[in-house]
């Protein structure tokens, strides 16, 4: 017995529902690894998801330091060095 079977996905695109037909074909074991692969693959697209949506949030603290440092830059009371001279 096969751990996929069309009938028990809910495909979304065309694409999603040929690669469902293709895996039922395959072994249990070539299924489980296809699985295993797609919880991983998923799980790192969510966090990588989460990272995107926390950095587009507005900074207004980060804002906030960037324009004083600008501001300090504007008046003389910052030294220009590279990053290997800090």
């Amino acid at each position: 017995m096969n751990i996929l079977s069309y009938s028990d996905a809910k495909p979304t695109t065309p694409n999603f529902a040929q690669l469902i037909e293709k895996a039922a074909v395959l072994s249990p074991a070539i299924q489980e690894e296809i699985i295993l692969q797609w919880f991983d693959d998923i799980e790192n697209d969510t966090a990588t998801l989460q990272w995107q949506n926390t950095l587009e949030q507005p900074q207004p603290k980060l804002e906030q330091l960037a324009l004083a440092a600008l501001q300090q830059s504007h008046q003389g009371k910052t030294l220009k060095k590279g990053f290997d001279e800090i």
